[in-house]
């Protein structure tokens, strides 16, 4: 039996969820035991996706699974987070973004990093929905298009 050791079994679970081919978490335990972690449990399989901040995508198969963000890095607009946008809304004072479960946080920083320059004063995150307030001196129309233009080829 192998001993368990938590940077194992960290190093472990990212190795496996970098396959992208794990569409729940009783799968992902069931290979952590295969590996030789027999004490690993659904419960600790979700709260080690929640702390590394993993995410249920659609894989190259267009099946969904779970996948984590690339660490320490601001996502680009050409990476694949923008497919987990689902819609974008506004009225007079607010953009309202909607994301997969999940998703919202990794969606802005991506639009925190476009920033001022580009008329986004700033963005708050729950877990699946983003509000977006603009810059003084930008219309709402104006930022409007331009988070629609940044995710344009996934909506």
């Amino acid at each position: 039996m192998k001993t368990e050791k938590p940077d194992n079994l960290t190093t472990a679970f990212k190795e496996l969820l970098a396959q992208e081919r794990f569409g729940s978490q009783g799968e992902i335990v069931n290979s952590l035991q295969q590996l030789g972690f027999s004490n690993i449990n659904q419960s600790k399989v979700s709260r080690m996706l929640t702390k590394f901040g993993a995410v249920r995508t659609r894989n190259s198969r267009m099946e969904m699974v779970y996948c984590l963000p690339a660490e320490l890095s601001v996502p680009t607009s050409s990476s694949p987070l923008k497919n987990l946008v689902l819609d974008i809304d506004h009225n007079d004072f607010l953009i309202v973004v909607k994301t997969s479960p999940g998703a919202a946080q990794l969606i802005a920083r991506l639009l925190d990093s476009v920033g001022k320059a580009d008329g986004i004063l700033g963005t708050i995150a729950g877990d699946d929905t983003i509000f977006i307030t603009p810059t003084s001196g930008t219309t709402i129309l104006d930022l409007m298009q331009r988070v629609q233009e940044l995710f344009e080829t996934s909506l």
